[in-house]
């Protein structure tokens, strides 16, 4: 089993060291095979540190320095030079740590990241990558909100990104993909989708492609990789968020609303849990910088310690796979 070096912002997120510490425990457990350099202010993390007095392979470098969530990517990458964040970038870029896990400022951990680790070379921006629920399992959907406007070219680059993304954390062999588009027919969509549709299809000796899809087959497992603009994904992701937390509030006020409907519940209460396992958001945490010369792996900051040890094992599963080197390999390859 390959050794792995973990670089962990235990500042971030909206409950600092009390989830990102408990999580590391969690993940400590079931990847064996892990060690931890955590970054953050000991002092502020003193409690939390007992916790894992007894986790045998971790390091803790110490820094009165973090980013709030508030703070201007710009600001961040400027004044922010001895932050959590940035210390554990820097030792993802020193070959100290194979990656970086992180609840913290989204816009702050790009720019740092694109600053400090650069991008791949014939890669022209790093796209925000996770995974879906869908009927059918789990579906990759890319880019999630980091560059509002794409060219085609860009669009092209998230395609390979995802599918080898889809390969290296869902195991699928031969992912199938599909563009996001306002209708499954050829003509329509606008130009840069149009053309990227026109490039996907003749890179089909290397990538699996579907073709067309629609926001509401997102879902439905039709593919196992959606590429997109940053804008429309952002969207879509929000939208779905949404939609789940609707459904939750229709189905907490109807079991409410009777005393036969509170018997109800009891009743259907072990199926309404499998519901909930199933579409649970903390399974799916983890959102990865895909394009960079490192793994970085964005966790939600209002997750739980469940929901970042997820994330820790999708940085896990990109460094076990070799991720950066293999999307290397396919850019070079490109044809």
């Amino acid at each position: 089993m390959k050794k792995i070096v973990l670089a962990i912002d235990i500042m971030g997120g909206d409950f600092g060291p009390k989830v990102t510490i408990e999580g590391v425990l969690m993940a400590s457990k079931a990847y064996p095979n892990i060690k931890f350099i955590l970054f953050g202010d000991k002092k502020k993390s003193k409690d939390e540190l007992q916790k894992i007095s007894n986790l045998k392979d971790y390091e803790f470098v110490h820094t009165n320095e973090s980013i709030s969530s508030s703070e201007q990517p710009v600001n961040a990458l400027r004044k922010f030079k001895k932050s959590s964040m940035r210390l554990g970038i820097n030792s993802v870029k020193l070959n100290e740590c194979d990656g970086l896990v992180s609840a913290g400022n989204t816009g702050a951990l790009m720019a740092i990241s694109k600053f400090v680790l650069k991008t791949i070379k014939a890669i022209d921006r790093p796209a925000i990558a996770a995974l879906m629920p869908t009927m059918k399992g789990q579906t990759v959907i890319l880019d999630l909100g980091a560059n509002v406007e794409c060219s085609s070219e860009n669009l092209v680059q998230f395609a390979i990104m995802g599918d080898m993304f889809s390969k290296s954390v869902l195991g699928i062999k031969n992912p199938k993909l599909g563009l996001l588009n306002v209708g499954s027919e050829q003509i329509k969509g606008n130009t840069v989708v149009k053309k990227t549709f026109d490039d996907l299809k003749k890179m089909n000796s290397k990538i699996n492609f579907f073709g067309f899809v629609e926001g509401n087959d997102i879902n439905k497992g039709i593919v196992d990789v959606i590429v997109t603009d940053g804008f429309s994904g952002n969207i879509a992701l929000k939208t779905a968020e949404g939609v789940a937390e609707l459904i939750f509030t229709f189905l907490k006020n109807a079991y409410a609303s009777s005393l036969i409907s509170k018997v109800g519940y009891l009743l259907s209460k072990p199926a309404i849990n499998r519901f909930k396992t199933r579409i649970d958001p903390r399974k799916y945490n983890g959102a990865v910088l895909l394009g960079l010369n490192g793994i970085v792996v964005k966790s939600h900051g209002g997750t739980d310690a469940f929901g970042f040890s997820n994330a820790i094992g999708v940085a896990v599963s990109l460094i076990e796979n070799s991720y950066v080197e293999e999307i290397k390999k396919k850019i070079e390859n490109r044809g």
